[in-house]
């Protein structure tokens, strides 16, 4: 390794065009469903204080087989704003990251260097913009590991074993997009799909989101306290959760008080509900009739990321955005990947039936094969549960959370 990195690339604004040919967007996994509601209004006053909040890197140097780059200032004859990529399945790599620099060693403690990722997500938009699934890759499950390139030249050869370790030696030198290119190699190694787009969410960035929209209404089965995870404490029963405490219910492996078996598989069950509950209240109001209200959600998902430059783009996201205004929440469906336990209870395995879900995805087919999440304990009957649509307009809090004891 070269022991001064001199990065041959800057940060580009949030209106850059794509350079040559190109590449990819996650979180905890989280602002997804953020990225969802985007683009319920097309407003150059929104877009004009929005702008200049998004961080667009382009680490496509560093990706094997980067997607070619898509226009996005065509002219169109309606203000509505138009979706680049319209006709076309969309993949996104949603990161989570656990970087302890700044507000974030506040709230994660601080910790030794380097990145690490604990959640991992494809979001795959389907090319007709009715379907959006969501398929997680848990943190310990062994898969080949791509050699890792940095900007400087330098690289670390390709190894394997714990997924999350592509993020982590991406991000050795602290920088996000090296991080998101070595996990994005991996997971195109691993599932034969191509990742048009990529976002990483730290920790700050996730809580200022939740607090945006209000919190997120959760149906909580049982006291929980935790104190690894951001001091959390709950009672049992229905409760509207703020963005510290939805991060430490996202972050939460163990807990002094509460049915928690510290599986990161439990864990994702856990975090797949926080997405599905947020994206029904992010899709529930409306934004339309308040622009203030509208502006401060878009900052605030907009600060708390760093993507690529196209996906950085607030008219080719807002474009996207639009394109989904109309999807119903029952088609965002979230999955892991099929999965077993090591012998050792260790570590885990994907399944060969993985196969059947990566060509599904690749096809840009609904998904037949079904991951299970972590089972045997109370957050089982929570996680399981279909919701109903909340109607736009309604008090969406409410409605959910009167669902609790159904």
């Amino acid at each position: 390794m070269t022991p001064e990195r001199q990065p041959e690339r800057a940060v580009a604004p949030a209106h850059a065009r794509r350079g040559a040919p190109s590449r990819l967007w996650t979180w905890a996994a989280c602002a997804i469903a953020g990225a969802v509601g985007f683009g319920l209004v097309y407003a150059n006053t929104v877009i004009d204080q929005v702008d200049g909040a998004l961080t667009g890197i382009n680490a496509d140097p560093l990706i094997s087989d980067a997607p070619a780059p898509t226009a996005t200032d065509a002219a169109t004859a309606s203000a509505d704003p138009a979706d680049a990529n319209a006709g076309e399945a969309i993949n996104i790599l949603l990161m989570g990251s656990d970087s302890r620099d700044g507000k974030n060693g506040k709230i994660g403690g601080k910790v030794t260097g380097g990145m690490r990722n604990d959640t991992t997500i494809i979001m795959h938009i389907s090319a007709d913009r009715s379907r959006v699934d969501l398929v997680s890759i848990p943190r310990d499950a062994q898969v080949e590991i791509p050699k890792c390139k940095y900007f400087d030249g330098t690289s670390i050869k390709a190894t394997s074993g714990d997924f999350n370790i592509s993020f982590s030696n991406g991000g050795r030198h602290g920088d996000k997009a090296e991080a998101a290119a070595c996990t994005i190699n991996t997971v195109q190694k691993l599932t034969g799909l191509t990742i048009d787009h990529w976002a990483v969410v730290d920790f700050s960035g996730f809580e200022d989101m939740v607090n945006a929209v209000g919190g997120i209404p959760m149906c909580i089965p049982e006291k929980i306290v935790a104190k690894k995870a951001n001091d959390l404490k709950l009672d049992a029963g229905p409760q509207v959760l703020n963005g510290k405490q939805a991060l430490g219910l996202a972050r939460m492996r163990t807990a002094e008080v509460g049915d928690v078996s510290g599986s990161d598989l439990q864990r994702i069950g856990r975090q797949h509900e926080l997405l599905r509950q947020l994206s029904r209240v992010v899709l529930s109001k409306n934004l339309l009739t308040d622009a203030g209200e509208l502006t401060q959600f878009l900052k605030a998902v907009a600060t708390s990321l760093t993507m690529d430059e196209q996906l950085a783009d607030t008219k080719y996201l807002l474009g996207l955005g639009f394109s989904l205004r109309n999807i119903d929440p029952s088609a965002i469906q979230f999955y892991t990947v099929p999965w077993k336990l090591t012998d050792d209870y260790l570590n885990v395995i994907i399944l060969k039936s993985a196969g059947t879900m990566w060509k599904e995805l690749q096809a840009d087919k609904p998904l037949t094969k079904v991951g299970n999440d972590d089972a045997g304990n109370a957050w089982d009957e929570v996680i399981d549960k279909s919701p109903e649509p909340v109607p736009t307009n309604t008090d969406v809090n409410e409605a959910i959370l009167s669902g609790c004891d159904a």
